[in-house]
This record gives C-alpha cells, sequence and structure tokens, in this order.
C-alpha cells in the first residue's frame, strides 16, 4: 500500500482536475473558484486524515464525497447568509457514480472548453488549464509562460471573473467555436508536456508527472469524436516521440545528455510506433500545423539509429516550413542547429549574424548557447568561452547549467 503523502502527491495530480471538473458541473462554472479551493482543502485532509485512520479502499470515491459535502456545506451558509431558502438538491448525486463511469473523461474534457470560453483572454484560457485540470501551482504556470506569479494571478482572477459574471455552460462549444477552443485546449497540453520533458523546476530534469499528464490528455481529446482532429493527432505523435527518448536523456547521475551522446538502445520503440500511427492519423485531409511539422522533425531523430545517421536535410526542411507558419525566436534558433549540422558551424554563426531580428533572438537562453557551441566547433576559444558562461547566467535550469558548465571545462582543460 502506498504511504499517504506518496498517494496524495499521485491523486493531487491525478485526481485533482477530476474532482474540479465534477464539482464545477454539479455547482456550475460560476463556483469555479469554490470547486478548486474545495478540492485543494480536501486533499490536504485526507492527507491528514489517512495518516491515522490508513487509505481507503476507494480513495476517489473519498476525495468526492468529502469534496462534495465540504462544497454543499459552504453553498448552503452562503444561502443562509442572504436569506436564500435552502436547496436540498445541491450537489445531489452518488459518489461511486459519479466517479467510477467512464464519461467522467467527458467532464473533464468538457472542462477545458470552458477553460477556453472565447471572452476569456487567450493567455488566462492556458492558465485556468494549467491550474484547475492538472494542479500546476502559480509559479509553474509563472515559469511555463516566462513570466512572474503576480501576472499569472491577475490572468486566473480575471478568468474567473468570467465565470462569476456570465452565464457560461458547462459544455463543449458550437462547431463553428469548436477550431479555435481546441487550438487553445491543445496548446496548454503542450506547455505542460513541455515542463516535463525539460523541466524549469530547480531540482528537476525531467518530472514524468507531467508528462504522463499531457499523454492522458491528449489521448482523452483524440478519443473523442469531437475534438479527434489531425492537429490534434499531430500533437499527440510529437508527444509520443518526445517521450520515446526520455530514458535516453540524462545519465546515471541524473544529468541532462545531449542527443549525440545518448543510448539510443534505451528509447522506446512501442511509444515511437504509436506515434507513427497517430501521425498517419494525422496525415488525413490537407490540414497542416506547426504540430505536423515538428511532430515530422522528431520522426527523423526517432528513425536514426545512430546520430550520424539523422537526416539533417529534410529536417532543415521541416524547419523551413514551420518558420513559415510559425515564425518563432526558439524555432529560428533550431533551425539554425539543423543549419549548422548540414552546412557547417561557420556558415550558421553568419547567418545568424546576419538575421534581421538578432537582437530579439539575444533574449533566448539558447542564443549564447548555440553560439557557444559553434565558436567551440570552429576553435575560436575566448568567443567559446564568452558565450558558454553567458548561456550559463542566462538559463534557470539546474540540468542546462551543468551540460553547459562541462563544455566550458572541458574548454578548460584543453586550454
Amino acid at each position: 500500500m502506498q504511504e499517504p503523502k506518496t498517494l496524495i502527491d499521485h491523486l493531487f495530480r491525478h485526481e485533482s482536475g477530476k474532482l474540479v471538473a465534477i464539482l464545477t458541473r454539479l455547482f456550475g462554472p460560476h463556483n469555479l473558484e469554490l470547486a478548486e479551493d474545495v478540492v485543494q482543502d480536501t486533499l490536504l485532509k485526507a492527507l491528514e486524515h489517512w495518516k491515522y485512520h490508513g487509505t481507503p479502499d476507494n480513495p476517489s470515491a473519498w476525495l468526492f464525497t468529502a469534496a462534495r459535502n465540504k462544497a454543499v456545506d459552504v453553498l448552503r451558509r452562503e444561502r443562509q447568509r442572504k436569506n436564500i431558502s435552502p436547496d436540498d438538491n445541491i450537489g445531489s448525486g452518488d459518489s461511486e457514480n459519479f466517479v467510477n463511469d467512464q464519461p467522467i473523461e467527458d467532464e473533464q474534457l468538457r472542462m477545458m472548453f470552458v477553460c477556453c470560453h472565447p471572452t476569456i483572454p487567450e493567455e488566462g484560457q492556458v492558465a485556468l488549464i494549467l491550474k484547475t485540470l492538472c494542479g500546476f501551482s502559480v509559479a509553474e504556470i509563472a515559469k511555463s509562460f516566462l513570466t512572474n506569479e503576480e501576472t499569472i494571478t491577475k490572468r486566473l482572477y480575471r478568468a474567473r471573473q468570467v465565470f462569476r459574471e456570465e452565464k457560461v455552460a458547462f459544455a463543449f462549444p458550437s462547431q463553428t467555436e469548436m477550431q479555435q477552443r481546441l487550438s487553445n485546449v491543445l496548446t496548454a497540453v503542450y506547455l505542460i508536456f513541455t515542463e516535463g520533458y525539460q523541466s524549469t523546476h530547480h531540482d528537476s530534469v525531467v518530472r514524468e508527472d507531467l508528462v504522463e499528464e499531457s499523454l492522458r490528455l491528449g489521448k482523452m481529446i483524440t478519443e473523442h469524436s469531437l475534438t479527434s482532429t489531425p492537429e490534434s493527432n499531430a500533437l499527440m505523435a510529437l508527444l509520443c516521440f518526445q517521450t520515446a527518448r526520455l530514458a535516453a536523456r540524462v545519465d546515471h547521475a541524473g544529468h541532462l545528455l545531449p542527443l549525440k551522446e545518448q543510448d539510443r538502445s534505451l528509447w522506446n520503440q512501442e511509444l515511437i510506433e504509436q506515434g507513427n500511427r497517430y501521425l498517419n492519423m494525422a496525415s488525413v485531409g490537407e490540414t497542416i500545423s506547426a504540430y505536423h511539422l515538428q511532430a515530422a522533425i522528431a520522426q527523423e531523430h526517432c528513425a536514426a539509429r545512430r546520430y550520424e545517421e539523422t537526416n539533417w536535410k529534410r529536417i532543415l526542411q521541416w524547419y523551413n516550413w514551420l518558420l513559415e507558419i510559425k515564425p518563432d525566436g526558439l524555432i529560428t534558433l533550431n533551425r539554425l542547429i539543423a543549419y549548422a549540422e548540414v552546412h557547417g558551424a561557420q556558415a550558421a554563426l553568419d547567418e545568424l549574424m546576419q538575421h534581421p531580428e538578432r537582437d530579439k533572438l539575444a533574449r533566448y537562453y539558447l542564443y549564447p548557447a548555440v553560439l557557444g557551441e559553434w565558436h567551440l566547433q570552429l576553435g575560436h576559444e575566448p568567443e567559446a568561452r564568452h558565450y558558454l558562461e553567458m548561456a550559463i547566467n542566462a538559463t534557470a535550469s539546474r540540468a542546462e547549467k551543468h551540460l553547459l558548465q562541462n563544455k566550458l571545462n572541458r574548454l578548460s582543460r584543453v586550454g
């Protein structure tokens, strides 16, 4: 049996979203903040209660019953305070049925689309999904958005205000609204994955719980008839290809390994095959999204048995196309990494120095990192040292700092 603390950690990530979705369905989106507060309080009380009384046979049902009862009590006290007649039907429903029914996944999917209501700004929509359905803290969301906690708190407040002031239905959007809101849902899922795959958390390289959560949500989306689209299948393909390489991304000491040094025998071939199947499903129709092209790039890496067999020319072609439909600084820098593999470090260095938006690119941590690597390859020791030190100071990730410091140490030994 799991220790209560370990079980609570698991349930907070995997059950809190389910509970928030169910309570929001029962009490309405205007009571979303109540649902979040009640679920958090219930999880903390469960930790204390189970420590002394043992873990119940059905932890999910126990949590739902406790959360529902607390929410009912809060709402009834509020009605009494306002001299409104009590409603005996508030939050009625059997806990076993609510927690064990298969359609619970539909509740979570509906909740995603409720969070992506068109009157909520897009940045607030994604933050709300991460907070309510995925158990992200405000600090984690702020890191994902490269902003501060105060900004995220304001976004969440404004998003919840929409639910308080407008009659938002707990339902899927109309067919005309579906595509835009699905796009925002997919963005949230990809952000969850990105935080798990290359965590900004100070003491973790990979956060497998977040990777698993993104795969769970992605699978839920692709298995529903309303949301299984070429774009959602392409995202799922990308997640599978990237996740397949997780076991090889760190060494025995838990340090990040560059792609060139990874043991490819550790790559998960079953996940690679799943990625291939999702990418085949994504090829239906004429839609080509950024996820299609990112998945195609990831597929090329997975297809190479050795680093030297990587088809960098094809990867560069995919990046050229990707930049056309999604101009982005990080994509530009990653394209230049592929460009350097095809044309050499000097050619890539020249192109970067002549780039019309070089000042904007310089804001990214990857900018000094790639410059340091290219100067290292070209034997420019002072420049390599300068940019590697700059990159170390520019990243908050301990894993990235360690990787860069190793390059710097090797440079010192050579020098």
